[in-house]
This record gives structure tokens, sequence and C-alpha cells, in this order.
């Protein structure tokens, strides 16, 4: 009790808690929903409503712009690189197809973002900015620590040229493409975009979910990285396939499945040895809305192996805020608009 007034004082002083360094984040990536789709509907998504009160809950969390690649992109670098599209990456620049995106390396400035398709910026767009071919996988390994991007139904010869692929057959496959099921898609695993990763350390950095070196065989043997970046396919992570059947095409169904798909994926991340040790967070969030409403809003939850849970934050966030959340958990500087004023902290959904 004698520690009381110490505590009031640091309380009546606005003082307010610092980031914790985290050990482990895993980050599970969804798909085209809205927050008000799939948070506190508990007949469709029994499993994100409960751990969305149990967790911590960001209320007023938004994307930015469209589409997929677009937030994709800004999630793990703070910018969209000047890309306003999902096309595929122009590999190792070999093509002269101008359709697709060239290898992002260098420096330039990307595209503005009009406020209608964001928030968290107090109803100003994001003007274009100069961007640094950087992402936060550069900035780990820069800093001596680890990552992995898990693609579910990435083949095992990796994503080198892969452009689609439903675990075994690929476009690279000698077969019709009309008869493969595009379940992983290139323009779901941003750091396949840029020059220096297509230059063949991405092999090392991006595997699927099955296989010895994937994500389940990781979390057995406790061997996960600090950022694991985890993309479930595409009729589990309610984006859905026009070709993969009733079910993974029906609204209500994809939102389902997604449930279904996170507690899977978040049981096996509390099962892992070490989840209990130290400071490990697991977030699910979603890369875009439907365009059904605006300005984008979609969920966001925090789960901690160290902290209470229950919280909901009304603060305004987005993708750029969450980047520089990660690199102040990490001890990283911050990287292209992760460093815009509005791009806050979110120590509010992280703190103990």
């Amino acid at each position: 009790m004698r520690f009381a007034p110490l505590l009031l004082l640091w309380l009546s002083a606005g003082a307010a808690p610092a980031m914790p360094k985290l050990d482990h984040v895993y980050v599970i990536m969804m798909e085209n929903h809205s927050y008000d789709e799939v948070i506190g509907v508990p007949q469709l998504a029994p499993y994100l409503d409960r751990i969305s009160r149990e967790g911590n809950l960001a209320r007023a969390y938004f994307a930015v712009g469209h589409p997929s690649l677009v937030n994709y992109l800004e999630v793990v670098g703070g910018s969209n690189f000047g890309v306003a599209n999902d096309a595929a990456p122009n590999w190792h620049g070999a093509f002269a197809d101008t359709t697709l995106v060239k290898p992002i390396t260098g420096a330039g400035t990307d595209h503005a973002t009009p406020a209608a398709l964001t928030g968290a910026t107090n109803g100003a767009d994001i003007p274009a900015a100069p961007f640094t071919a950087r992402t936060i996988g550069d900035q780990l390994i820069a800093a001596g620590r680890s990552w992995k991007t898990y693609q579910e139904d990435l083949p095992a010869s990796g994503p080198d040229r892969v452009d689609y692929s439903d675990g075994i057959f690929s476009n690279l496959s000698p077969v019709p493409a009309l008869s493969v099921q595009r379940r992983y898609a290139v323009k779901h695993d941003p750091f396949a975009y840029f020059a220096h990763w297509q230059s063949g350390a991405l092999a090392q950095h991006a595997v699927g979910f099955d296989g010895i070196d994937g994500l389940y065989a990781d979390l057995r043997a406790g061997a996960t990285p600090a950022f694991s970046f985890i993309v479930p396919e595409q009729c589990r992570d309610m984006h859905g396939l026009p070709d993969a059947g009733p079910l993974c095409l029906a609204d209500s169904t994809l939102i389902m499945t997604g449930d279904r798909a996170v507690e899977g994926i978040v049981a096996a991340i509390r099962r892992a040895p070490g989840w209990k040790s130290g400071k490990n967070a697991i977030v699910i969030l979603w890369d875009e809305n439907d365009f059904s409403t605006h300005p984008n809003r979609v969920g966001f939850i925090v789960l901690t192996s160290y902290g209470a849970g229950g919280r909901a934050s009304d603060v305004p966030y987005n993708h750029y805020s969450f980047l520089r959340t990660l690199e102040e958990a990490f001890g990283l500087p911050c990287l292209n608009h992760a460093c815009d004023a509005t791009s806050k902290i979110m120590t509010d959904l992280f703190a103990p």
C-alpha cells in the first residue's frame, strides 16, 4: 500500500505505460471484410467474437486504401511504393509486360491516399511522400532479428516466380492455368515485390504452412522467428474464390471458415513451446473492407502472453500505426509513413 501515492502521482501526471519490447509477434492477415461484418457477429464468427472481448480490440482501426496488395505493402513497409493495383510482380524485371509491378528498389515517391479511403488522419488525405524500398523484414535482419512469412498453399518448390498456386500446382506447372485454384496469391505476399528479396533471399523467408520448415513444424519445434507474417489461403482468409465451390464464395460461409481458420492458428501458436516465456503477441487484422462502408474500418485484435486482456481502444489507428508499433516493439527506427505524426504507437493495446 505504501506505493499507492507514487502510483496516483504517476497517473495524475498523465504518464502512459511504455510500449513493451516483444520477443515474438505473430501477425495473422485476413481479407476483405469490414469491422462490423466480423466483430460482434457470434452467429458467423463465434471465435472472433469471443477473443475480441477476451483480448484487446481496436475499435477505430483503418486500412489505407484499396486493393489488397496496397494494404499488405503498407503493413510491412509503411508505403504503397507507387503500387495501385493487385498485379503480379515482374519477377526479376524479366518481362516486357508493363501491367506487372516492377521490382521495388531504391527510392521513389508513393501515391497519395484520399481521406475517404482511410481513417486515423483527422479527415486529411495522406499526401504522396518519398519512400525507401525497405520492409520490416530488412530492418529485423539489420538488427540481428529473424522473420518469416508463412503463406498457406505456397508450393514446396518455393516462392520464386510463383504468382498463384493450390499448394501443388502453380502458374509454373505444365497444366492449364484455369485448372489451378489460386489459393495462394502473390498479392498477399508483399515481400515478393521487392527486388532484393526476389534475388534469392526470399526463399529463406517465405514458406508454407506444412513441411519441415513450415508454420506448424516451426511452432512444434519452438523455432518461429521474432516476426511471423501468417497468411491463410484464399478460402480460409475470408477472401473467396470463384472456382472453389459455393462455400468459398458465399460471404457467410467465408466468414465462418475464416473464423475456424483463425481459431486453429491461434491454438497452435498458444500450444507452442515458449509462448508463455517472455513477451509475445498475436495480432489478427484485416487488410481492407469490402468497399461497403467508409472510411475503411477493419478489425484488429491483440492477444498477448503477458497481459490480462479485455481492453478496447477508440484511438484512431491505421496500418502505418501498426508498423510503427511493431518497430517500437522490436527496437527499430520508423520507416516511410510509419514516421508520420498520425502514425501513433498502439501502446494501449500492447502494454501489460
